[in-house]
């Protein structure tokens, strides 16, 4: 079965100790062999589950972790005490573990002998105490984890597993990342700032800039050939307007986008980027603010945020990463404007060009339209409605001493209209748990106007990237008041510069 994650692995390490002889220890390695098996075949994990030899002293378990840590192919670690593990013979190697990891409470049995139950089957079946003591060295040390309990054959334990090994690959990305700022961000706008040196610190991104007329040498050295073979895949994926396809008055700016796609992307490569921004008050002898490029480029995985704001594009990355293999998508938004029709209130989202076609099934069109700020030429873009479904929307503030995520789940929803006068890629949604709180929270959470949408993965995932980061995450959802949440956020102000120590 093909994993979207094919590269990558998990290890799952099983907890014992020699105190059981080498009979339950064979038992134990059979389990186990089993329970690894069972999660390398769930549907919804999302990574082959590697198994490894049953660990019973502190300097096995050291070993292992080390090893997990140095191996880039490595995501994360499961770890289960089938039987009881002194959690002294743990500190070592989880104080060497540099990965995440994940605490499987669990057991080889779904229902228990009750008819034929003796010492010997509780001999070996002891995860109910030897996981507590594993969970009170890992709270002691203060690791953070996540922890699923459950059967290893339930779906529910097996979409929560899936729903950590997309996060723990988020977490990898960022680590891996470098992001390209193509000049800086738009002049006096205050949350696309940030510390970039902290970012690396907490997220492992790279962020630098280079300039924007490196890019201009880039585009003009396209080959006339490369462009040809683009635009006609262009025609070929998308409904182009009859002025921009070949022949038509405006095919010199679809060549143009195709130049600037080429050249983004042979860029970002020859860099091992794989996020990047623009800006439209720093376009240098650029011809057009990427549109159709940025479009494209985000669709084929690459983190992307308007203006400068690198934050975001660290995000739609995390969130292209972690929503591999899944159907939807995850794109740079911005909540441009309301429908307050009481009772009835929409978000309308979109941005000047850039919204990724992942979001939609439906297939777009491509258009030129004037933009009537950056005094460059009329840029060309998808335009396009977001499909209708769940979804959750997702923005990074930097709060001076700390990062803090804000998360609100929203409907996606069809627009009520065509919209045939707004020449953008778009989203309509309402958020949860009503217009009202959902904007208030978000206001007092000094939470960003741009955003990533992911209509793939859920807020779990987010969550758990957040623990893994050991950074801020506000939450917006059905459960959300305006009193609770606003408790919250001045809770959060007091752990937060707490934690952080002197």
């Amino acid at each position: 079965m093909s994993k979207p994650y094919a590269d990558r692995e998990v290890w799952f390490l099983t907890g014992s100790q020699s105190l059981y002889g080498e009979e339950t220890l064979r038992q134990v390695a059979e389990q186990s062999q089993e329970v690894a098996r069972v999660l390398d075949e769930a549907g919804d994990v999302p990574v082959r589950i590697v198994w490894k030899p049953v660990l019973k002293d502190t300097e096995s378990i050291r070993r292992a972790m080390i090893d997990a840590s140095s191996d880039d192919r490595v995501l994360g670690v499961i770890t289960w005490m089938h039987t009881f593990s002194p959690s002294k013979m743990w500190i070592k190697g989880l104080d060497q573990l540099r990965k995440p990891l994940l605490h499987l409470h669990t057991q080889a049995n779904v229902e228990l002998p009750w008819d034929t139950i003796d010492f010997d089957f509780m001999n070996l079946n002891q995860a109910a105490h030897g996981d507590r003591e594993h969970g009170y060295i890992q709270s002691r040390m203060g690791i953070a984890r996540t922890t699923v309990a459950g059967h290893v054959t339930s779906p529910v334990v097996q979409a929560r597993v899936g729903a950590w090994v997309r996060a723990a690959a988020g977490w990898a990305a960022t680590h891996e990342m470098r992001l390209v700022r193509f000049g800086d961000n738009m002049r006096y706008v205050a949350v696309t700032e940030g510390d970039k040196t902290e970012a690396e610190i907490t997220f492992g991104v790279s962020v630098n800039t280079w300039g924007v007329n490196e890019l201009v040498e880039a585009v003009e050295a396209v080959a006339d050939a490369d462009v040809d073979v683009l635009v006609a895949q262009y025609e070929e994926l998308y409904d182009v307007v009859p002025e921009l396809r070949l022949g038509g008055e405006r095919h010199e700016s679809l060549r143009y986008a195709a130049r600037q796609e080429i050249a983004i992307e042979g860029f970002l490569t020859a860099l091992g980027a794989t996020a990047f921004t623009t800006t439209f008050e720093d376009l240098g002898g650029l011809r057009q603010l990427p549109g159709l490029a940025v479009q494209r480029l985000m669709a084929k995985g690459y983190g992307f945020g308007a203006e400068g704001d690198w934050k975001t594009a660290v995000l739609v990355r995390a969130a292209k990463v972690m929503g591999e293999g899944l159907p939807g998508g995850a794109s740079l938004m911005e909540d441009y404007t309301y429908d307050m029709t009481p009772g009835a209130e929409l978000i309308l989202g979109a941005h000047m060009l850039e919204v990724c076609p992942s979001l939609t099934t439906s297939r777009p069109t491509v258009e030129i339209h004037p933009l009537g700020i950056g005094g460059k030429e009329d840029p060309v873009r998808m335009v396009f409605s977001t499909d209708a479904g769940p979804g959750v929307v997702v923005a990074m503030s930097d709060m001076r001493d700390r990062f803090r995520l804000t998360a609100n789940v929203v409907d996606v929803v069809t627009p009520p209209a065509a919209l045939p006068h707004l020449p953008v890629a778009r989203a309509v949604w309402q958020p949860r748990p009503d217009f009202t709180t959902s904007a208030e929270a978000w206001l007092t959470a000094g939470a960003a106007h741009h955003t990533v949408l992911s209509t793939q993965v859920g807020l779990e995932v987010f969550e758990i990237f957040a623990q893994l980061a050991r950074t801020e995450l506000l939450v917006i959802d059905e459960h959300t008041t305006r009193r609770g949440f606003a408790d919250q956020v001045r809770w959060n102000q007091v752990y937060y510069r707490i934690a952080q120590g002197l």
